[in-house]
């Protein structure tokens, strides 16, 4: 089973070359960078790894699908330019679709950071997941590529479009939610605040699920590096 691992990047000098460090050493099939229009280092960096690197209009979705268009692997997993896989994520995705009736699935997820509300935060977000089957891009999602074909890719919203994916993916059969956790940056929530940020999120995903367009709520979601 071939991986394609796609990451979307709008100037994120601070943490590319880590994350890409960090990638590389799992030895992935294939790495896709997908560049949004970056003022920064992030794609003088990324030229001194061995990865695709192309370029696309802005918007983390319409990046997404730019790098799962050109990609050749049967799985697309879709990693953060600020998170770090488990050295066991390759095996976990490739055991649980074993199962042909799993279109994809999720990772927990582990918030790096100082504040000890970051540990409660993580623990809740895997639970929610976990009790509905539907995950954010922070836990890294990776579904089949003849799946995310046929589901159009990710809807080219400007928020959102993970939640979205996720509720496709739970019409097709059992979403996995994988045990091992990735690890992302809290940077959101240590520059916002986190009971703040906390609020926010669950108010915009609430909407969402209400009906309020996503370019409403991009409004209320800025973008943190």
């Amino acid at each position: 089973m071939k991986i394609s691992v796609i990451i979307p990047v709008l100037n994120e000098e601070k943490t590319i070359a880590a994350s890409l460090h960090a990638l590389h050493a799992l030895g992935p099939d294939e790495i896709i960078v997908v560049d949004g229009g970056s003022e920064d280092r992030t794609v003088e960096i990324c030229r001194r790894f061995s990865v695709k690197i192309m370029t696309s209009e802005r918007g983390r979705a319409r990046q997404m699908n730019c790098g799962a268009a050109q990609a050749s692997g049967d799985v697309l997993l879709f990693l953060h330019a600020d998170t770090t896989l488990p050295h066991c994520a390759f095996d976990d995705i490739a055991a649980a679709l074993a199962d042909p009736r799993c279109p994809g699935g999720r990772f927990d997820v582990k918030l790096e950071g100082d504040h000890w509300m970051l540990k409660v935060v993580g623990a809740l977000i895997n639970f929610r997941s976990r009790a509905t089957q539907v995950g954010t891009g922070d836990q890294t999602l990776f579904v089949r590529r003849e799946v995310f074909q046929r589901l159009g890719g990710y809807p080219e919203i400007p928020i959102m479009e993970d939640i979205a994916l996720c509720r496709s993916l739970k019409r097709l059969g059992a979403v996995a939610c994988l045990r091992s956790r990735v690890v992302t940056s809290a940077r959101r929530w240590e520059v916002d605040g986190v009971w703040r940020t906390i609020v926010k999120m669950w108010t915009l995903k609430l909407l969402y699920l209400a009906g309020v367009p996503p370019a409403r709520l991009k409004h209320f979601y800025a973008d943190t590096r």
